[in-house]
């Protein structure tokens, strides 16, 4: 029962800290640039140049797509931030505002930035932008936030949209990308690469009827491909600890079962010589072996799920963000996932079990109870 309640604790984890990195990830990614970015063909973060229109036409026949959630403007540009004797070069969006944290030349920056150049909340950020000639602007931090991407590759920090529009010389609608994020059932990979087909279909429906404003969709799985593929390593090394964990489980069951059996070898001697069957003997041993099971699994998913809540609660094992892209060990529990994963190992478990109890079929009634 303790090895049991081992499996199924490791099988739950191993599931539940799958599904966290793929929630956590997801929602980094898709915060950083939507689940689909329209832009220019030849998109430019560096200088002003390239911007697109924001165009009602094009917003309604993307948000006419199924499953489109929002579409989101933004300006990016990259910049230098310099404080003291550091620098660091960071990438600004600016998106519409709807806090105090994003009003007139306020930004919200990620902690890492704020860990390596020492700026607070309040404190001034002096930014340098590269273009046609060197721009300066000093910004006031009013947010330091926490990144799901929390590494020195994903410095983004927020502004607002009209902050960078001014900077650029551009106009109120012009910005540069739409950012389309969609609704939870179609955060699949093969569903977004899906709906980004969808909507360059669409672009180029457009694009046919007007000389100018040429624009190009790319998913989110196609500008952090290693972060998909890493995912996907992540989902098969879970199915193999599922396997795994189950066949040690079966095995321990079985070993467990064959000397339950050979203590009770005169015992079912003794109810074959009254007129008991096999088979009856057998679901005897298997109702026995089915309730150590269901007391392991109960076991193992409770410690399990008081596992996740704690680590979900406090973050207490870390990760190195280099590494693993986060800073912790994000958790995740899908119900009927883990509903799917204890049947089918229970399932699993009794089926091996089925294995010992043909012993009973060669016990010789009169043997074994001569030698009782």
């Amino acid at each position: 029962m303790v090895s049991i309640a081992i499996s199924f604790f490791i099988i739950i984890i191993a599931q539940s800290i799958s599904a966290g990195f793929r929630k956590e990830i997801r929602r980094g990614v898709s915060s950083i640039s939507g689940d689909v970015q329209i832009t220019s063909p030849s998109m430019n973060f560096i200088s002003e140049e390239d911007p697109i229109s924001l165009d009602s036409t094009i917003l309604e026949q993307i948000m006419s797509v199924p499953g489109v959630k929002d579409v989101t403007p933004a300006v990016y540009r990259v910049g230098i931030v310099k404080q003291g004797e550091d620098i660091h070069g960071i990438m600004l969006k600016g998106v519409p505002s709807s806090s105090d944290s994003l009003g007139a030349l306020n930004v919200s920056i990620p902690a890492r930035l704020s860990q390596m150049l020492g700026i607070a909340q309040g404190d001034e950020m002096l930014t340098y932008f590269i273009g046609d000639r060197i721009r300066v602007r000093k910004f006031i931090v009013g947010e330091v936030y926490r990144s799901a991407l929390d590494s020195d590759d994903n410095l983004i920090a927020y502004v607002d949209i009209k902050d960078l529009q001014r900077l650029n010389g551009w106009d109120e609608d012009e910005i540069s990308a739409l950012e389309v994020s969609f609704a939870d059932k179609y955060k699949s990979p093969l569903l977004i690469n899906e709906k980004n087909t969808e909507i360059g279909v669409r672009l180029l429906e457009d694009a046919a009827n007007r000389s100018d404003n040429m624009l190009v969709s790319t998913s989110v799985v196609q500008n952090y491909p290693q972060l998909f593929d890493w995912l996907n390593l992540i989902d098969f090394n879970v199915v193999f600890i599922l396997i795994l964990m189950t066949i040690v489980a079966g095995f321990n069951m079985i070993s467990g079962l064959l000397i339950l059996l050979f203590q009770h070898i005169s015992t079912i001697g003794t109810l074959k010589a009254l007129g008991m069957t096999d088979r009856a003997i057998s679901r005897v041993f298997t109702r026995v072996s089915s309730s150590l099971v269901l007391k392991g699994m109960a076991i193992g998913n409770a410690l399990a799920l008081l596992f996740c809540l704690v680590q979900h609660l406090t973050h207490f094992l870390k990760l190195n963000p280099e590494n693993y892209f986060i800073s912790f060990v994000p958790v995740s529990v899908n119900v009927p996932l883990l509903i799917l994963a204890d049947l089918i190992t229970y399932t699993a478990i009794m089926l091996l079990v089925q294995l010992p109890s043909r012993f009973i079929s060669k016990v010789d009634p009169a043997q074994s109870v001569r030698a009782q």
